[in-house]
């Protein structure tokens, strides 16, 4: 195995796009009342099945 190189690393020029300045959007979504709860996650359904066999 070799070992670290002493000679420091130039400085490179970024890729395109890499220094672009983003905006973050929040789009509201909006649910219909009449509509079924969406199924939980596998995370959150494992833990619901965990704590429902700890409270036995």
């Amino acid at each position: 195995m070799t070992g670290p190189s002493r000679a420091p690393r130039g400085e490179h020029t970024p890729a395109p796009g890499v220094t672009w300045q983003t905006e973050l959007v929040r789009v509201e979504q909006l649910v219909d009342e009449d509509a079924p709860d969406p199924r939980p996650n596998r995370k959150t359904r494992r833990a619901m099945k965990r704590a429902a066999r700890r409270n036995k």
